[in-house]
């Protein structure tokens, strides 16, 4: 069929309908089983994107550039001091700079504006990564895991544990919101999310017949949910002595058995990982070291329990980033 999303950005759920959400959804599936069958093709061959990080990662970087050669495409990575972004040259003479040599661009860093710039002045198609406000990517491969598990978005129950404020909480609720799905903030009040971006979802709930709660209780939000999902306490770029504060907050919303045992027997586990469940890494080691704490968000018994579909959330950042891209640069979809 004709592509009535190409050439448009990739910034942020709220410039997409329930329909064009679906339909990207659905363009993720049929990438997912062509790539499982050995039939996929080269549609985007000779074509060029630059991946601009100025956090690292391991998904969000594996997923774009796997896709990208799937696809068929050239890609550049440049990493935290891989350009002169914002440093000797400003972000819209990179943006010009990119835009006439590539024709897709990719940011994972830190504001916003700064997506946003990228997309208003390079002249191509500019998708997020990743900011201080929103992670769009995640949220598709987040749907389409709910999808395959449960067989359809509308009127899933979904619980959101932690700190509701982050881009993950935002895009979480935004997605929601547009997709019909009853949405539980369930966070310490002084980290719910902003009361404007509140509204709108609601107005959108209105629209999709979903619901937006936010709660302190977490008996209350994990109850009968189909779904419950968390993410890390503290954000990367955030100070060191956000954990003392954070952990006080957040260990009465950590995601154990009690959370699990008063949603649905169905109910899955979600995490848009990395998580800290343990001490096999170095964060978990020096936590345990300050706080006698072993797990953060989640406990070892949760993550590797049969629940937990973390590692099929993690796979489908493939498939949607990958359908992003096509859907962006494709003549047809």
């Amino acid at each position: 069929m004709s592509n009535p999303f190409k050439g448009r950005s990739f910034l942020t759920l709220l410039d997409f309908s329930n329909q064009e959400i679906t339909d990207l959804l659905n363009l993720s599936l049929k990438l997912k089983n062509e790539k499982k069958s050995g039939k996929e093709s080269k549609p985007l061959l000779g074509k060029n994107v630059v991946l601009l990080f100025e956090k690292d990662s391991t998904r969000t970087r594996c997923a774009f550039e796997v896709g990208a050669y799937d696809l068929g495409m050239n890609v550049t990575y440049l990493g935290p001091t891989g350009s002169q972004m914002g440093k000797k040259e400003s972000i819209k003479d990179t943006a010009r700079v990119l835009g006439r040599m590539y024709d897709g661009i990719e940011y994972r860093g830190y504001k916003q504006e700064t997506v946003e710039i990228l997309a208003a002045y390079s002249g191509v198609p500019v998708w997020n990564g990743l900011t201080d406000k929103y992670h769009p990517t995640q949220i598709l491969a987040d749907f389409l895991t709910i999808q395959e598990h449960f067989g359809h978005l509308e009127n899933i129950k979904f619980a959101y544990f932690g700190d509701a404020r982050n881009n993950m909480g935002n895009s979480l609720m935004i997605g929601s919101a547009i997709m019909g799905l009853d949405f539980r903030a369930v966070a310490p009040k002084d980290l719910w999310p902003n009361e404007t971006l509140v509204h709108t979802c609601k107005e959108l709930a209105l629209i999709s017949g979903g619901s937006i709660t936010l709660t302190e209780d977490p008996i209350q939000g994990s109850n009968d949910c189909d779904v419950i999902y968390t993410d890390v306490w503290v954000s990367m770029g955030e100070p060191e002595d956000v954990w003392a504060q954070r952990i006080k907050e957040l260990m009465p919303y950590q995601v154990n058995e009690t959370i699990m045992k008063n949603a649905n027997p169905n109910a899955i586990f979600m995490h848009c990982l990395p998580a800290f469940h343990n001490l096999d890494t170095l964060v978990g080691k020096d936590i345990y070291q300050k706080f006698g704490i072993s797990s953060l968000e989640v406990n070892e018994a949760i993550f590797e329990s049969k629940q937990s579909v973390v590692f099929d959330e993690a796979e489908n950042r493939l498939h949607t980033i990958k359908a992003v891209m096509y859907a962006s640069l494709g003549e047809n979809i």
